[in-house]
């Protein structure tokens, strides 16, 4: 193990319990020992990963938020009994691992839950309103600390909640805490005073407008959750630990509106004059560590950090609020593990939180305290799989239901959280399998049927392997991309796959009726009706070093018209974006976190956005465009980019029944549907 991470793996104490290193799992939506959106009940696919997490030398783990009012279906979750003694038949062998385990309880959501358009149409109807409260009441689960407006949707409203409600939230808090005790659980998070979920809600001002006891002054905002924590300790015990996940500052605007890294900005939320006073005053209420990050719903790229945010973006705010308590305290977010030991080693912080790194790699701990840092699959920070709730102008949630109750999965692990559905299959008959291009799908599909015992040999047109992945992962700021392809790269070699370079197939006859895969990927839409397009730089033209000018046009405002408008940016260009729809980035499957920082970003950077507006005519000094009420604009720019979109380009299948398609050229979609579609053909060989 490289020495400079020694000091994460030195115990420590959370009041008088030990852990014995500094790596904590912090918890993830979708990792719940209890279900997540489902009825309540031991979980053992939530218990599967929690225990490969602590068997890969985790310290500290924190299975997902557990709502001890459930969304679906109204069960208070001290009402189940047969899960808590499930659970006490589990701990012992959990034990055995030497971590120690908290579960994390939550009072839910408030105005942050995620609306998607079924629960629109749920709530804007009374009949079905009324209809649905027994599975989903929109009205309970959205209360806030005061009527305000969702962060998803404009159509459901957060009414306040009523201090009866608020006694019903904490007197279950203590009773499933008594039951986790008993069940031998180590201790509880309370969730949370962060990320604006609903005990936030009362401690933020531009929410919180009560009157009574549980608004206005600073101890009555903060009311709430002390409240849990006294109600805790007298049912459990000073000594039973109680952790608080806490956003240091909130970074917030105002609703829907946060600050990025560097901006100025007056806050609407909590800021740490603020946090300073807070923090000691729930230490002194009772809570025995400070599980921290930053932000709000409405600034969530700081909680879940996209590849856009800067490493360790959570640090410095985390480390000097360690300054003003006693407790423990455990900072997250976008950690890196050299750093984060540095920060541990000079006092600064107590513990580092870890999570979406656990669903690429779960034993990444054990493979790095091993000394081989570069056999970890790491996470790309996509959040396609694990968290992809995407959010664009009139459209709330647009997030498959499938996804919403299956989160936790991962789009570069395909088998995480999918266990029944992706697993290595040994063959009874070894096959030779060729596998038509090199990039991330041909790739998978050959680590997957290497795994299962065939032969697969990957034929790859060009001198290296990565496809369009090697443009996709160009940019200054995707050095987590660069690593995934280095891995997959590594797979090829200790697997011994052998690939044929240079080397094109024009027709799979050549293979006979042996089984082919096809990953020949897509081709670039060109825009041949507009008047000079032949003057334009493609997007992967110009990821690959094709130079442009000082101003430029990038044609196209989703996902990686935008991205490349950030690159040129931060290379120092102006770039300009036109659009055609009425918003960026108005695209399925990218998580708001992701796609809010890109619009704010070019909002507060002034970088200029034309939203529903067509690209006309291509000239060498400007470009024409049409605007949706039929007018005509000029822009001035030195180089146009072309991020217009991509169309399937599979080699002919032939007559061979054996032939299958994977990834782009199958279907023009993200990382995820590749390396998802890629195991599920390697599965069926």
């Amino acid at each position: 193990m490289d020495r400079q991470l020694e000091p994460l793996f030195t115990p420590w104490k959370i009041g008088n319990l030990e852990i014995k290193n500094r790596i904590v799992l912090t918890s993830m939506g979708g990792t719940d020992l209890f279900g997540w959106m489902e009825n309540n009940h031991f979980d053992k696919d939530g218990a599967r990963f929690i225990m490969e997490v602590a068997r890969n030398n985790a310290g500290l783990v924190l299975p997902g938020c557990q709502p001890v009012y459930n969304p679906m279906f109204g069960q208070w979750l001290h009402t189940n009994k047969k899960m808590y003694a499930d659970l006490k038949k589990w701990m012992p062998e959990f034990h055995k691992t030497g971590a120690k385990l908290f579960v994390q309880l939550t009072a839910g959501f408030g105005r942050s839950f995620t609306i998607s358009e079924m629960m629109e149409k749920l709530y804007s109807n009374k009949i079905l309103r009324a209809a649905s409260k027994p599975f989903m009441d929109l009205d309970k689960i959205t209360a806030s600390a005061s009527p305000s407006p969702n962060r998803w949707s404009d159509k459901v409203p957060s009414r306040a909640m009523t201090k009866e409600e608020i006694q019903e939230f904490i007197d279950s808090f203590a009773k499933c805490a008594k039951l986790l005790q008993d069940a031998g659980v180590d201790g509880v998070e309370i969730h949370a005073v962060h990320e604006g979920y609903l005990l936030d809600q009362f401690t933020l001002k531009y929410v919180n407008h009560r009157t009574d006891e549980y608004g206005g002054s600073f101890e009555n905002r903060y009311r709430f959750p002390v409240e849990i924590v006294k109600a805790i300790k007298e049912a459990c015990g000073k000594d039973f630990p109680v952790s608080l996940r806490y956003s240091v500052v909130s970074k917030t605007k105002g609703f829907r509106r946060g600050a990025l890294p560097g901006e100025e900005f007056e806050e609407a939320g909590r800021d740490m004059e603020e946090s300073e006073r807070a923090a000691r005053y729930l230490q002194e209420a009772g809570y025995d560590m400070l599980n921290c990050d930053n932000g709000t719903y409405d600034a969530w790229y700081w909680a879940h950090p996209p590849i856009y945010m800067p490493e360790n973006c959570n640090l410095e705010y985390v480390e000097h609020i360690r300054e003003h308590v006693d407790i423990p305290v455990v900072c997250a977010g976008r950690m890196d593990p050299k750093v984060a030991a540095e920060s541990i080693r000079e006092g600064k912080i107590d513990g580092a939180g870890f999570a979406r790194q656990f669903l690429a790699d779960p034993e990444w701990v054990t493979k790095m305290m091993n000394g081989q840092p570069e056999e970890i699959r790491p996470c790309i920070l996509c959040h396609n799989g694990c968290f992809n709730m995407a959010h664009y102008k009139g459209v709330p949630n647009d997030q498959d239901l499938y996804d919403s109750l299956h989160m936790s999965r991962c789009a570069v692990n395909a088998e995480m959280m999918q266990w029944d559905k992706h697993f290595i299959k040994k063959t009874d008959s070894p096959q030779d399998v060729a596998i038509i291009g090199g990039g991330i799908g041909g790739m998978e599909t050959a680590r997957v049927l290497k795994l299962r015992g065939h032969n697969p040999v990957i034929y790859e047109k060009t001198d290296r392997l990565g496809g369009t992945f090697i443009p996709a992962s160009a940019e200054s700021y995707k050095g987590k991309l660069r690593d995934l392809l280095k891995w997959y790269i590594r797979q090829m070699d200790e697997l011994g796959i052998k690939v044929n370079y240079n080397y094109e197939v024009k027709t799979i006859a050549e293979f006979g009726d042996n089984p082919v895969v096809i990953a020949t990927g897509s081709t670039p839409l060109v825009l041949k009706k507009v008047s000079g397009h032949e003057k334009m730089i493609e997007a992967c033209e110009y990821l690959n070093g094709r130079e442009v000018g000082e101003t430029v046009a990038v044609i196209g405002g989703g996902l990686t018209g935008c991205e490349i408008a950030y690159e040129l940016y931060l290379q120092g260009k102006k770039p300009v974006i036109v659009e055609m729809k009425n918003d960026l980035v108005p695209q399925k499957g990218v998580c708001l976190a992701n796609s809010s920082y890109l619009r704010e970003f070019f909002e507060w950077k002034k970088v200029p956005v034309y939203l529903e507006t067509s690209l006309s005519e291509v000239q060498d000094d400007k470009i024409i465009c049409t605007r949706k009420d039929g007018t005509k604009i000029e822009i001035e720019c030195d180089s146009v980019i072309s991020a217009v979109g991509y169309l399937p380009t599979p080699l002919a299948t032939g007559k061979n029944k054996k032939a299958y398609l994977v990834g782009d050229c199958n279907k023009v979609g993200n990382l995820r549907s590749v390396i998802w579609n890629a195991y599920d053909v390697a599965m069926k060989i």
